[in-house]
């Protein structure tokens, strides 16, 4: 009879923890313990990473302080690798994800979403004095650096042009810059925050997409307060302009749309 009290005991005690651990999620879990914890990983420049000091910095670290604070709590950033990371909010370790998590369909299948604070386009990127490409259906018969495998490279594949095989968008710019290619169709913001690195590199955008891929902060289901909350924290970010000086920190650009 004891070992079934003592299990009778330990479940209502697992229970009671269990249900605790999902109560701290919601927003007044997290407002009580004046604390919004944030999975990050801490390995994605210029997003979430680690500067010469070894503190966290980042696009997304700074956008996760500015929400917490207009939520009236603290930002406590938890790191982990991509590829369990939003599995962590199953787990109970963290409120939200901050991580440039796309919005994808999938994922809104499982989890919620703020509104998107970020937004991706595919540019066409060229040398700063060629002219001859000013579209996507110049680049027909053109060589475009691109990862084999990308979304990226399938679209210059289907503007016709010739596919030089790259690691990744340094070595695509790199071919561009040589004259071994003469164009790259990537990421904006990878563009940008090359840029912003090195401003006076001989390259610029010759057409960008008008399709979109955004980012949101993501957090479990079925928690309508939070998420007022954190689209609220995002709107009165933009508006002080907070936003805009974190996106041109990094960016040199406001990178919201």
């Amino acid at each position: 009879m004891k070992r079934i009290a003592s299990f009778a005991v330990a479940t209502v005690l697992g229970l009671a923890t269990a249900t605790s651990a999902v109560a701290q999620q919601d927003l007044k879990g997290i407002k009580d313990a004046g604390v919004l914890k944030i999975g990050t990983e801490g390995t994605y420049p210029p997003f979430t990473f680690h500067d010469g000091a070894n503190q966290l910095v980042g696009f997304d670290v700074e956008i996760g302080r500015a929400v917490a604070e207009k939520l009236g709590v603290k930002a406590e950033f938890l790191e982990g690798k991509w590829d369990g990371l939003i599995a962590g909010l199953d787990a109970g370790r963290y409120n939200v994800v901050i991580n440039q998590v796309g919005i994808t369909d999938a994922r809104k299948a499982k989890y919620d979403f703020s509104e998107p604070y970020i937004a991706s386009k595919a540019v066409l990127i060229v040398k700063g004095d060629d002219d001859s490409i000013k579209s996507f259906d110049d680049l027909k018969g053109k060589k475009s650096a691109q990862t084999l495998t990308s979304n990226f490279g399938k679209l210059a594949q289907a503007a016709g042009a010739e596919i030089v095989g790259t690691e990744g968008f340094d070595q695509s710019i790199a071919l561009v810059l040589q004259g071994r290619a003469d164009a790259t169709v990537n990421d904006s913001l990878s563009f940008l925050d090359f840029k912003k690195k090195k401003p006076d590199a001989n390259v610029k955008i010759a057409a960008t997409k008008d399709d979109a891929e955004v980012s949101g902060i993501i957090f479990a289901k079925n928690q309508p307060e939070l998420k007022a909350a954190l689209d609220k924290a995002l709107a009165d970010i933009k508006a002080d302009g907070t936003y805009e000086a974190i996106s041109q920190k990094y960016f040199g650009a406001n990178v919201s749309n």
